[in-house]
Formats: structure tokens, sequence, C-alpha cells
């Protein structure tokens, strides 16, 4: 698997001056004016995300969106006429939002060069693995920063020991925040919220079922950590990861420990050029793996990568999962 506006610099001079003359007796400012009207909106907005510090003097008006999840944020935000580029999916988009996605140009199938990223003429980028920002492919923060474009990666990538729903509310929140879209990323949390408790509340007197995650591998097993949402998305569904110790989001794990720790259930990632067919006749046809419950009693359960990293997609996925790991016993 990883603002240039000399206008408002004379708006703030103003500011004061127009504040001491059209305040109400509420303290509501009724002066005209841009500046006026963007702090009114919670403007300017300072925010840390993975160690950079921004402050934004109103929302973002060019994105270029890399990986799938964050794309998705932003389209469920309904902000896809500030996206002037995406790039980098590992399945397909939601049907939700096929339409609007097909109104984004696509500048790379994976990720973009520097200057494909430029082309665009973008005021903000939006990663969602930190292998967005690889200093090496020129696409650096930094870099980004000193073209005058500023960035944000989502936080999976640079959150430890938190607890990632948590973390998934507040990237949606802050992304609200740094849009001026606020009331529709809290009315988001508030739905997710009320469906975690829903699936909770149908799980509650269930036993968790041991679970191994397969994304990919071959010597090693490439596999969900504990850090990641990927591993609470697994507990909030009525399983335990077997490799929750794992202190990061992905990892990989020895094919010993697999068997070691006997999973009842595979949870495998479908994604990219390999199939879960062939995922499946790989665990399956290793004599290593034949005393493995799971492989035994050919208990597989399938998650496209992107419900299982941070984005949009997590709470329904939990719903998902949890059908499959108690198959029968969800229904409302």
């Amino acid at each position: 698997m990883s603002r240039r506006t000399p206008a408002l610099i004379a708006a703030a001079v103003l500011l004061p001056l127009a504040l001491t003359a059209c305040s109400s007796s509420d303290g509501a400012t009724t002066a005209t004016g841009d500046k006026a009207a963007a702090k009114s909106d919670g403007f300017p907005y300072t925010v840390k995300n993975c160690g950079v510090t921004t402050t934004f003097e109103a929302p973002p008006k060019r994105v270029v969106t890399m990986n799938q999840h964050v794309t998705e944020i932003m389209l469920e935000l309904g902000l896809k006429k500030s996206l002037v580029g995406t790039a980098y999916l590992d399945d397909q988009v939601l049907p939700k939002y096929a339409e609007d996605y097909a109104s984004v140009p696509v500048i790379a199938k994976e990720y973009p060069s520097y200057e494909q990223v430029l082309a665009t003429n973008p005021d903000f980028v939006y990663g969602g693995y930190s292998s967005a920002f690889t200093a090496g492919d020129g696409r650096s923060r930094e870099a980004l920063k000193k073209s005058g474009i500023e960035s944000r990666l989502n936080t999976e990538s640079c959150t430890k020991g938190d607890q990632p729903m948590d973390t998934l509310y507040e990237e949606i929140r802050q992304v609200g925040r740094t849009f001026g879209v606020t009331d529709r990323a809290e009315a988001w949390i508030k739905r997710a919220k009320a469906d975690n408790a829903a699936t909770a509340k149908k799980l509650a007197d269930l036993k968790p079922v041991p679970v191994f995650v397969y994304d990919s591998g071959d010597k090693t097993a490439f596999t969900a950590g504990g850090e990641g949402i990927g591993n609470e998305l697994i507990e909030r569904a009525g399983g335990t990861n077997v490799f929750a110790d794992l202190d990061k989001p992905f990892g990989d794990a020895s094919w010993e420990n697999v068997v070691a720790r006997k999973p009842e259930v595979i949870v495998i990632y479908d994604y990219g050029a390999t199939t879960v067919e062939q995922k499946k006749k790989r665990l399956l046809t290793d004599p290593a793996l034949a005393d493995v419950p799971a492989v035994k009693n050919k208990r597989f359960a399938v998650m496209p990568l992107s419900d299982a990293v941070l984005g949009v997609r997590v709470p329904a996925a939990v719903d998902k999962l949890a059908a499959q790991l108690h198959p029968g016993a969800t229904t409302p």
C-alpha cells in the first residue's frame, strides 16, 4: 500500500473600524465586506494536521485529491465544485458519488507527478496516505507550500494511540471547517454515530470472532494492525483482530503466527490486480494453513479496501462486516 489573497490584508485593516461602527446590540457583526462575512462563517481557521499548522483565511477553491477515501470525503460533503483534479482509486467509487466523480478530471491513474499537480493550478492538495506526499517524488507538503499550495494528510497516517472512530469524526469535522461546510460535516457525524449505535445494539449479546485480515502477500502476510480504523472496524463488527498487537494500521505478519493465532474468519481486502478468488486460492492451497480454522471451514469475509480506511464508508462497512462475521444474527 500511504493562499494568495492580498485583498484580505486590506480588509483586515478595515475590520476593526467596521466592527466598531456596525455591531448590533447582541454582538453580531452587521458590517459589509468579505472579511466580516468570512469571520462569521468561521474564518480565519487554524488547524494542525500531521505536524503542519495552517491558517485559512477562506475555504480553498481549487483542490486536488489523491487516494479514494479522501476523494469520497470531499464528495460526501458536497464539495465537487472545489475539485480540479483527482487521482488513485483502489476500486469503484460508491454509486451515490459516481455522477459527481465523473465531473472531476482524473489527472493520473495512480499518483500524479508534481508537474501534473501544478498543471491544475491548485490551492490545496488532500492526500489519503503518507505516500501521497512522498518527498522523493517531488510531492512533499513542503514543496507544495513553496509553490503556494496548502495541503492536508488524512490523519490515519499520523495518529497513534487514539480511538480511530473518534479520529474519523475529527477528520470529517476539520475538513468541514476548512471548506466552510461545518453544518454538513456535523450532520454526517450525527448520522454516523447513530449508525454505529444501531450496529452495536444488534451485536450486544454475541461472542467476538477471531479475525485475520489478508490484504496481500506471499512470503509474509500483509495485514491490518491494531492502530488503524481497520482494527476498530473489526471490533465494532463483532470480531477480534488476531494481530491487534501490531502497533500500526498495516504491517507484515509471519504465516507461522497466522497459524498459531487460529483465526476463525479471514477478511480479504478486495482491491488492485489480484482478485478475491486468487487470494482465496492462495490461502486454501497452502499446506501450512490447512489447520487454520478459517481455512478448514472456508470462512471468508470480503471488504473493499476503501471500506477499511479512514473515510465516510466506515459506519456502513461495520454493519456489512458484522453480517459476514455473524450471519443470520444481525438482521434487525
